[in-house]
C-alpha cells in the first residue's frame, strides 16, 4: 500500500483513538454531573456543549483558530511558552476531533447514566460507600452499554472530521491529511484510484463501527 493511501489511514486512526481517549476520560465526569446534579447555569452549559452538533465544521475551526491559533487566546501562551502550536500539527487534527465529537459523547453518557435507577447508587451509600466508589461499582458497570455505544459514536465523528480540521490543522500531505482530507485531495487532483480506496477503507471502517453500536444495542434488548 503506496505512503499517499497508508499515511491519511494510520493518521485518521490515530487521531481518532487519542481523540476518543481524551473525551472519555472528560466527558463521563461531565455526564455524571449533568444525570445527577442540578446546578446554576446548567441549561447554558448545556447549550454550548450541544453547539457543535448544529454549527458549520468550518465555524468551529474558526472559533478553534481564534483559540489555539498563533495569537490566539491559548495558542499564543503555548507558543510563547513552550514554543509549539497545534496549527498545522497533527495535534490540531486531535482538538478539532474532540470538539466535534464531545456532543454525541455527552448526549449519549448522560442519559445512559440518568437511566440507571438513583436509588440503587444510594443502597451503595448505607452500605458505606463513597459516591466515586458507587459510580464505580453501580452506576458505570449498568450505564456501559450506552457509554460504550457514545464512545463508539464519538470514535466515528472523529475519524471523519473535515472541516475544522482543515483550518486548524491545515492539510498538509504526510503531516496533517487525514482520510477525509486525502479522499478530497486525490479527488480534486484526478486521481480517482486512490480516492477509490480511502473511500472504501473509510466506508469499511464506518459499517464496522456500526455493527458494533447495532450488535451492543441487540445485546441489550436480548438481556431485557
Amino acid at each position: 500500500m503506496s505512503g499517499e493511501i497508508f499515511f491519511p489511514i494510520r493518521l485518521s486512526l490515530q487521531v481518532a483513538l487519542v481523540a476518543t481517549a481524551l473525551l472519555t476520560v472528560a466527558t463521563i465526569p461531565v455526564s455524571y454531573l449533568f444525570a445527577r446534579r442540578r446546578f446554576m447555569g446548567r441549561r447554558i452549559l448545556d447549550v454550548l456543549f450541544s453547539l457543535p452538533l448544529v454549527l458549520p465544521p468550518t465555524v468551529l475551526g474558526y472559533y478553534l483558530v481564534v483559540l489555539f491559533g498563533h495569537k490566539g487566546v491559548f495558542g499564543a501562551w503555548l507558543y510563547r511558552v513552550f514554543g509549539w502550536t497545534p496549527m498545522f500539527n497533527w495535534w490540531g487534527a486531535v482538538i478539532a476531533s474532540v470538539v466535534v465529537a464531545f456532543p454525541l459523547l455527552f448526549k449519549t453518557a448522560t442519559a445512559a447514566i440518568a437511566a440507571v435507577d438513583p436509588h440503587l447508587e444510594q443502597a451503595a451509600y448505607t452500605l458505606g460507600h463513597s459516591s466515586w466508589k458507587a459510580f464505580w461499582r453501580v452506576t458505570l458497570p449498568l450505564a456501559r452499554r450506552g457509554i460504550l455505544a457514545g464512545v463508539v459514536l464519538a470514535f466515528a465523528r472523529a475519524m471523519g472530521e473535515f472541516g475544522a480540521t482543515l483550518m486548524l490543522a491545515g492539510n498538509i500531505p504526510g503531516r496533517t491529511s487525514t482520510m477525509p482530507l486525502a479522499i478530497y485531495n486525490a479527488f480534486i487532483s484526478g486521481r480517482m484510484q486512490e480516492a477509490n480506496v480511502l473511500v472504501m477503507v473509510h466506508t469499511l471502517i464506518s459499517i464496522s463501527i456500526l455493527w458494533i453500536v447495532r450488535s451492543g444495542e441487540a445485546d441489550s434488548d436480548y438481556g431485557k
